[in-house]
C-alpha cells in the first residue's frame, strides 16, 4: 500500500508541478528564473514576460523533462506540454538555421530578428538590417535541436516541429568550415577553403599581446565545448535518422579535432583559432593560449568517437596530451585555464586586454568571474581512458544501451527511491512550485524566493525516474 501511495502521489505532484510550469510559460517557453509574484524574470540576463532563453537551462531543457514525463506515463498532458515549446522554438529560429540566447514575442523583437518564418518576406535592404547569427556558444542551437529530435520522436506528425528540426540540421552542416571546424557564431555565410584552408595546428612564434578588439565570432572554437556539442548533436542527428550527410559531419568534427592539437612541446588545444589555425584572442580576457580547460572537451569527445567507429586514430593525440597535464601542474590536481604559448607558464586574462602572469595583478571582478584554476575533469577523464584501454569497447557500446529491468528488480529500485521521491513531493507547495529560498545576486538582477526552472528539472526528474519503474 505505501509503494502504491507513493506512485499516486509521484503522479499527481508530477503534474500539479508541470501545469504550474506550462501557467507561467511565455508562449510555451521558459527563463531560468521567477520571483514568486512572477514580476522579476530572468535568463543568465534579465528577462521580460515576452522573453524566453534558449540557453540551458531555458526552454529546450525544460521541454526535454516534458518529453521524459511523456515517456514515463503515456499522458498526452506533457507531449502537449513538449508541443508548445516545439512551436516557441519555432517562432524564434533564425533563417541561418539556429538561435540566438533568447526570444522575444512582443513586436519590436519580431522586427528585429531575421527569422526562417522571414524568408521571402523582406527586401534585401531589410534584411540587412536584422539580427541573423546563430549561436552554438553554450550549448544554445544544439539544446533546440536535441530538445526537437527527442520530441518528434514521440510526436512524428508535428510537421511545424520536423521542419524547423530539418531545416536547422541543415544548415548546422552549411556552419562547419572545410576542416570540419564550426564557429561560435553563425550568420549564414558561405565557407570556402581558399579563405578557411585546410591545415594543421600551430603555434605562432609571435602573436599580438594587446587585445585588438577584433571579432572572434567566426574562429574555430572549443570554448565551453562548442565542438563536442554540435559534434554530438549531429551524431544523434545520425543515430535517429540515418541521413549520411550528419554522418559525414561528425566525421568532419573528429577531423577537425585531430588537427587542432597543437605541437609540442604543448600537446593540447586551445580555446579558438584563427583561420590559420593558429591560437587566438576572444573576449579582452581570453588570450591565445594551451588551454588546460577545454581540451578535456576535446579528449572525451575523441574517446567518444573512438567508441563510436573503432578507428584508433581518435586515439592517438591523447598520450601526448595526458604527459602535458602531468608536466603543467600548477597544484595537487589543478591546472590553469591558459598556458602562454611556448613558455607553457600559466597566463590570466583581464577586460583591460592585457596578459598577466599572476592571479592577485587581475581586477576582483575577473578574478571571481571566470574559472582560472581547476582539476578540469582531467582526472576522471584519464580514469576514463584506462578504463578504455581495457574494456572491449563493444561492451560500453552495450552498456550506453537502455536499461531493462525485470519486475523484481524494478521493485527494488522502487523501493531504494522511495525515501528521494517522498521528500520531493513534500517539498512541492500548494501550487505546483518547489520554492528555492535565500537571495541570489547576480550583475544586472537579484532575486529573494524565487522558481528556478533547474530546480524543476531536477526534482521533477526524480519523479519520472520513479514513475519510469512501473511502465
Amino acid at each position: 500500500m505505501a509503494a502504491d501511495s507513493t506512485v499516486q502521489d509521484a503522479r499527481q505532484s508530477l503534474r500539479k508541478s508541470v501545469a504550474y510550469m506550462r501557467s507561467i510559460s511565455t508562449e510555451g517557453g521558459y527563463l531560468w528564473c521567477y520571483s514568486l509574484d512572477l514580476k522579476t524574470r530572468a535568463g543568465e540576463t534579465k528577462a521580460t514576460d515576452t522573453q524566453i532563453w534558449i540557453q540551458p537551462p531555458g526552454t529546450p531543457s525544460v521541454g526535454l523533462t516534458f518529453v521524459a514525463a511523456y515517456r514515463a506515463t503515456g499522458d498526452r498532458f506533457y507531449r502537449e506540454a513538449a508541443r508548445d515549446v516545439a512551436a516557441a522554438l519555432s517562432h524564434g529560429q533564425l533563417e541561418s538555421g539556429g538561435w540566438d540566447y533568447a526570444i522575444g514575442f512582443d513586436a519590436k523583437w519580431a522586427t528585429r530578428y531575421y527569422r526562417r518564418a522571414d524568408v521571402g518576406k523582406l527586401s534585401v535592404k531589410e534584411i540587412s538590417r536584422r539580427r541573423n547569427t546563430s549561436t552554438y556558444d553554450d550549448n544554445t542551437t544544439q539544446s533546440a535541436l536535441h530538445f526537437l529530435m527527442e520530441y518528434v520522436a514521440i510526436a512524428p506528425s508535428d510537421k511545424v516541429a520536423r521542419t524547423a528540426l530539418d531545416y536547422g540540421l541543415k544548415r548546422l552542416i552549411e556552419a562547419q568550415y572545410p576542416n570540419g571546424a564550426w564557429p561560435q557564431r553563425y550568420r549564414g555565410d558561405a565557407r570556402s577553403e581558399k579563405d578557411f584552408p585546410v591545415m594543421k595546428a600551430s603555434i605562432p612564434k609571435e602573436y599580438p599581446r594587446q587585445y585588438e578588439k577584433r571579432s572572434y565570432a567566426a574562429h574555430y572554437t572549443l570554448n565551453d565545448n562548442t565542438q563536442r556539442d554540435v559534434i554530438t548533436t549531429m551524431l544523434k542527428a545520425w543515430k535517429q535518422f540515418g541521413h549520411v550527410g550528419y554522418l559525414a559531419a561528425v566525421r568532419r568534427g573528429g577531423e577537425f579535432l585531430l588537427r587542432a592539437q597543437l605541437p609540442e612541446p604543448q600537446p593540447v588545444w586551445a580555446q579558438q583559432y584563427n583561420a590559420r589555425m593558429e591560437p587566438d584572442w576572444a573576449r579582452a580576457f581570453e588570450p591565445p593560449a594551451a588551454c588546460g580547460g577545454e581540451s578535456v572537451g576535446a579528449m572525451r569527445m575523441l574517446m567518444d568517437l573512438y567508441v563510436e567507429f573503432g578507428d584508433e586514430k581518435y586515439l592517438e593525440p591523447i598520450p601526448r596530451a595526458f604527459r602535458w597535464y602531468e608536466r603543467s601542474k600548477v597544484g595537487d590536481n589543478k591546472w590553469n585555464r591558459y598556458y602562454e604559448l611556448g613558455s607553457n607558464r600559466p597566463i590570466f586574462g583581464d577586460r583591460d586586454g592585457q596578459i598577466h602572469y599572476r592571479l592577485a595583478d587581475i581586477s576582483e571582478e575577473r578574478r571571481n568571474g571566470y574559472s582560472w584554476l581547476s582539476d578540469y575533469g582531467f582526472p576522471s577523464t584519464k580514469r576514463a581512458y584506462e578504463k578504455l584501454m581495457k574494456v572491449d569497447r563493444e561492451a560500453i557500446l552495450r552498456s550506453r544501451a537502455p536499461k531493462q529491468y525485470s519486475d523484481q528488480e524494478k521493485a527494488r529500485r522502487m523501493r531504494s527511491m522511495e525515501g528521494r521521491v517522498r521528500k520531493v513531493v513534500s517539498r512541492l507547495d500548494t501550487q505546483g512550485r518547489w520554492v528555492t529560498t535565500g537571495r541570489l545576486k547576480k550583475r544586472n538582477y537579484e532575486f529573494d524566493d524565487r522558481v528556478e526552472t533547474s530546480v524543476f528539472m531536477k526534482n521533477a526528474g526524480v519523479l519520472i525516474d520513479y514513475l519510469q519503474l512501473t511502465r
